[in-house]
């Protein structure tokens, strides 16, 4: 039986800031469409956080009895390891799901009927990432999956139910969440292309290669600087403040460009969540100074 800090190690904590990173940016960005709601925005965060745990917990259920975590490098893998039983995990991720559409149900009911659709399709691509008997993380498709899901429909989601529009710079924010989001995937699976090569999981970096993937990596974390000043250009000069980021970019940068394998690229994952939430809480900053 799992300890509670093997099952808070198999929920991932590092993946957090991609569910806290969109929600802030959505937020800022429904402020400066005039229609911030603290309340909403608090349902909004329990949305993201249970489905990005819930999804955890689902990959962990769906690789563990495929047998692909049977030998991996980084956080706990709870089947994988055997410190707890697939069942066990795969009602986990299932109840993250229902705390995550309840929240996303009250947000429907108070906003918009048709955002229950969505929210079906967000939990429907969380769990066959990786589950059912073919799953689309498999197939190459995971970091599209990211990008559309923490953040364009997180982001642009969050400024919806918040302000009842979206605009563009909401659609700015999202992109540049979703960059960094997909960024966060793309370093995991730089790390997983031996592993992820034996057991037959064919991820973007599998499909690509080492350099072409390096390579990715680094036009994802570029793209939201170049997005900050577009946004400072066209919506207000105060979104600069987001290029505080910039730094933690180029540390999350130098272990991939420099060709680091393994457990080494493992800080370039902390760095790239770190540097989406500080884009995320900065450009809400500068909304709100707006």
């Amino acid at each position: 039986m799992a300890t509670p800090a093997q099952w808070l190690e198999g929920a991932r904590p590092r993946t957090l800031p991609n569910a806290i990173a969109p929600v802030v940016a959505g937020t800022g960005a429904a402020d400066f469409a005039g229609g911030a709601l603290w309340w909403k925005a608090l349902l909004a965060l329990l949305v993201s956080l249970a489905l990005i745990v819930g999804v955890n917990f689902a990959n962990d259920y769906s690789d563990g009895v495929r047998g692909t975590d049977d030998d991996r490098v980084g956080p706990l893998r709870l089947v994988g390891a055997g410190v707890a039983a697939p069942g066990t995990v795969k009602r986990a991720a299932f109840a993250c799901f229902g705390v995550a559409g309840l929240a996303g149900l009250v947000l429907s009911l108070t906003s918009a009927w048709w955002l229950v659709l969505i929210g079906l399709v967000c939990v429907a691509g969380a769990w066959f990432y990786t589950g059912g008997s073919k799953p689309y993380g498999y197939l190459g498709f995971g970091e599209i999956a990211v990008f559309v899901f923490f953040g364009l429909v997180a982001v642009l989601g969050t400024q919806f139910v918040q302000a009842g529009r979206v605009d563009g710079a909401g659609v700015l924010a999202a992109c540049a969440v979703g960059c960094y989001s997909s960024a966060v995937l793309v370093a995991n699976n730089l790390r997983d292309i031996p592993t992820d090569t034996e057991s037959g999981k064919i991820t973007l970096a599998v499909r690509l290669g080492d350099r072409r993937t390096r390579r990715l990596f680094a036009a994802l974390v570029t793209i939201p600087t170049i997005l900050t000043l577009v946004l400072a250009a066209v919506a207000t000069p105060w979104a600069a403040l987001s290029l505080v980021a910039v730094p933690l970019a180029v540390r999350a940068a130098l272990p991939v460009v420099r060709g680091a394998r393994g457990p080494g690229l493992i800080p370039a994952l902390a760095q790239t969540g770190l540097a989406m939430l500080a884009w995320a809480v900065a450009a809400a900053v500068g909304f709100a100074l707006a």
